[in-house]
């Protein structure tokens, strides 16, 4: 099967479990892990933050950046297709006591629609203690923020909202290889910064919050909090650091590769419209003839394995895992499926 329903699916790579299995280790929540510690102190540098912690998942470290800055009781401006908002089990209310102020009118959150978001000062409605980016944007297509936009949303949060930002930042390895902008000029567009090491970068498991000192210290509360205090997690952190030292440079095959199979699919049928890929994720809207479990299960007859996004939508996701040739194989059965 070629699997392109999330580049979660990727399996580690022989060398990467050689890294894994050759890790130093120790006790993490006693007295830290060596090969943690070194993880910790290259993301951070790599975001220009004073000090990061590694997690098991990114929801966990999108939810301690949400306990961090958060206050019980107020809301969160996040983009209304947001990970955080959709695909995080209402963590926002359920872990923090936060709902969601959506933030609507755009693919991706702008200056403009988080202005239109912002409420009139009232006695009666909550206040905001919070605001919520994502770079990239999944539910966009994997949609790049550009820099000049964070920056003014940026500033526009901490002058006139006058309120801290958490930046889901799953992708922004993607982000980064597509643009050319440095990580850290991203990532100083917020006051914590989550990234996976699970998804482009080819971890089995893993991400990182990154922030100040003081920022990480409430994080490694809350972290425990949650139950992601781990013990000889080196194990896990070897993985990733591979992933940085050898996967992250190859991102752009990825991009390549999406960009080659929405170009075959939109020239294949006139009738659907393919969302132009900025990274490595290609969404494509189908038109009234046809929905998408009726899609996905005519491609995974054929072999190919993608997602339902919604009803009349399917994703595809070029991971490395994925080479050029199953990418035009899996273009030519998706564009049978969709005639």
């Amino acid at each position: 099967m070629i699997d392109l329903r999330s580049d979660t699916v990727t399996k580690p790579t022989a060398a990467m479990r050689r890294a894994m299995a050759d890790a130093e280790v120790g006790d993490d929540v006693l007295d830290g892990d060596p090969t943690v510690l070194a993880l910790q102190e290259r993301v951070a540098a790599m975001l220009g933050k004073e000090r990061a912690l590694f997690f098991p998942t990114g929801t966990m470290a999108n939810a301690t950046g949400l306990w961090v800055h958060g206050k019980h009781g107020t809301e969160a401006y996040a983009h209304d297709d947001s990970h955080i908002v959709n695909w995080e089990i209402a963590g926002l209310a359920g872990l923090r006591g936060l709902q969601p102020r959506l933030v609507r009118g755009a693919p991706v959150m702008t200056l403009e629609t988080l202005r239109a978001a912002v409420r009139p000062a009232s006695k009666h409605a909550p206040t905001a203690s919070v605001v919520c980016f994502e770079n990239t944007h999944n539910g966009a297509g994997g949609m790049v923020t550009p820099l000049a936009d964070l920056r003014a949303m940026a500033a526009f949060a901490r002058t006139t909202l006058r309120l801290p930002i958490h930046m889901d930042g799953a992708r922004l390895w993607n982000a980064s290889a597509a643009t050319g902008t440095p990580l850290a000029d991203f990532a100083a567009c917020a006051d914590t910064v989550m990234v996976s090491f699970s998804k482009g970068l080819g971890a089995p498991v893993g991400a990182a919050l990154a922030g100040s000192a003081g920022h990480m210290e409430d994080a490694f509360v809350a972290r425990k909090r949650f139950g992601g205090g781990m013990r000889q997690s080196g194990i896990l952190a070897a993985a990733a650091l591979y992933g940085l030292d050898h996967h992250l440079g190859r991102l752009v095959d990825d991009h390549a590769n999406a960009a080659r199979l929405a170009a075959v699919v939109a020239d294949g049928v006139a009738d659907v419209q393919v969302v132009p890929p900025d990274t490595n994720i290609v969404m494509v809207d189908l038109p009234a003839r046809l929905d998408a479990a009726t899609v996905v299960a005519k491609a995974k007859d054929q072999g190919v394995l993608l997602s339902a996004w919604h009803a009349k939508r399917v994703r595809l996701v070029c991971h490395l895992d994925v080479s050029r040739d199953q990418v035009e194989q899996a273009a030519r059965v998706l564009v049978a499926a969709l005639a």
